[in-house]
């Protein structure tokens, strides 16, 4: 039965969608035209945190090669080959593969065959002989037998077909999965890097604030001993350079633990992961184009997986209607039967039966209708997600998008509080070593270039973090791959 859609039944944008119904629909013996959702996407013109930039490419296969790192790209490409969480998810497709090989075995005729040979032996004076039992001897009695046997339900209604559709859509959502698993964990890979690079650089900028503050504390303590100074101030610097040393051993166990994570990423015990790091200012920053919104949907793997999920429930649908039909089942037998196995094969000793049934259901106390109203109802709750995951596809994207804008803006107006701590500091240096500084004055200002230095590593950080979610959320340049399993037939 031909699917005809119906004009206008469903927006531009959703082109994805109605090839993964219409995929479904041609393939199966009878999805009616009412079986197909309706999905009702207001697909947006642009992004609203958008720059506007000429170029719409999206992102590339191998996004972090952006980032101009030589140790993150090995990372990434070794995450790809050994990341157990993507292994599991490839197993996972396996399993589906093989539920619709068994799906589509009801499609093909089931063929048995058979051979038995039999001799027995029972009392000459007793029983009934007859010609088509010989009795040789004392009774003995000898029977070959080779057959064929045969069933096959005709698929006239597409009930087996609509099933074995839906089994193969759902491995296809199986191997988009795949992609959403690989996705999560390449973007987890560029975390936890970024993450151990800005541990690195925070812990060089606490050592450095350190050998300050202790030069501070010498000039100071200079002052004290020279009877120029007091206690009071010395103590305070002393207290300055005491939170700047207990601020290492956090960093040093944040290091620890983001190349931990990077350890059970790459699958290999954290002994064995030797990071060299290096610093957030020679780290690149890609300049990512976000593309137009409807990209969206053959972008990312988690709609594209939401497609063909639908597309197996629609499948369903069409395959409980057809349990409302009559079912016609053929049967056939034929071989050879013969008392001498020389002769087994011989035109004489072939027999057959064939037989055809029809089933109709009259009462089944409602089961098939129920099983109808189920199949409906999880097609309407996997549309329902299918919209979900593309109104937030499109939310995720705006808000990577605002977040780097602000994370831009806000690492600009860091870099001027920075340099203008630091030339604060260096003059109130200058003027403690020749006397003539106020201690309240120079205790200010390197306090101010501590916490200016640490957060500009920190919101460094905070933009690489953001460019990796833009990526993540554009769909981490995943390029589409369709094919359906093998050999489901």
């Amino acid at each position: 039965m031909p699917l005809k859609l119906k004009r206008g039944a469903f927006p531009l944008p959703s082109l994805a969608l109605c090839a993964a119904l219409a995929l479904a629909a041609t393939s199966g013996g009878c999805i009616l035209t009412t079986d197909l959702p309706d999905p009702a996407l207001d697909i947006p013109a642009a992004y609203k945190s958008a720059s506007g930039a000429a170029d719409t490419k999206p992102p590339t296969l191998d996004w972090w090669r952006g980032f101009r790192s030589q140790e993150l790209t090995v990372l990434m490409e070794e995450a790809q080959t050994v990341n157990l969480d993507i292994a599991a998810a490839v197993a996972r497709i396996r399993q589906a593969d093989a539920l619709a090989q068994t799906a589509g075995a009801a499609l093909l005729p089931n063929v048995t065959g058979s051979f038995s040979g039999s001799r027995s032996r029972s009392s000459s004076t007793t029983g009934t002989i007859t010609s088509a039992t010989p009795i040789t001897g004392r009774g003995e009695v000898t029977n070959h037998t080779a057959s064929l046997s045969a069933s096959y339900e005709i698929d006239f209604w597409g009930k087996n077909r609509d099933a074995l559709l839906a089994a193969e859509e759902t491995a296809n959502a199986n191997r988009f999965d795949r992609d959403v698993v690989a996705l999560t964990t390449l973007a987890s890979v560029a975390n936890a890097y970024f993450n151990v690079v800005a541990a690195q650089e925070r812990i060089r900028i606490a050592t450095r604030n350190i050998a300050s503050a202790q030069r501070i504390y010498d000039a100071i303590k200079a002052r004290v001993d020279a009877g120029t100074g007091s206690d009071l101030d010395l103590a305070q610097q002393e207290s300055l350079l005491a939170n700047q040393k207990a601020a290492v051993p956090p960093l040093r166990q944040a290091l620890a633990e983001n190349a931990n994570i990077l350890a059970t990423l790459v699958a290999r015990p954290p002994e064995r992961v030797q990071l060299a790091g290096g610093s957030l200012g020679g780290i690149a920053i890609p300049r990512v184009t976000p593309g137009i919104p409807s990209d969206l949907l053959t972008q990312r793997p988690d709609i594209r997986r939401q497609e063909n999920q639908l597309a197996s429930a629609t499948a369903n649908v069409g395959s409980a209607r057809a349990q409302f039909f009559p079912s016609i089942q053929l049967t056939g037998q034929g071989g050879y039967q013969s008392a001498a196995l020389a002769a087994l094969f011989t035109p004489q000793s072939a027999f057959f039966n064939v037989a055809a049934g029809l089933t109709q259901p009259i009462f089944d106390a409602g089961r098939i209708q129920a099983n109808f109203d189920l199949q409906q109802a999880r097609q309407d709750e996997l549309l329902q997600t299918y919209r979900k995951t593309v109104v937030s596809a499109f939310a995720d994207v705006n808000t990577a998008l605002s977040t780097l804008k602000q994370a831009n803006e806000r690492l600009r107006l860091q870099r001027i509080v920075v340099a203008a701590s630091r030339r604060a500091f260096e003059l109130s240096e200058r003027q403690l070593g020749a006397g003539t500084a106020d201690i309240v004055t120079v205790l200010n200002t390197q306090l101010t270039l501590f916490q200016a230095e640490d957060s500009l590593a920190q919101f460094q950080l905070a933009r690489l973090l953001a460019v990796v979610s833009l990526y993540q959320a554009l769909g981490g340049g995943w390029s589409p791959r369709t094919e359906g399993p093998a050999n489901a037939l």
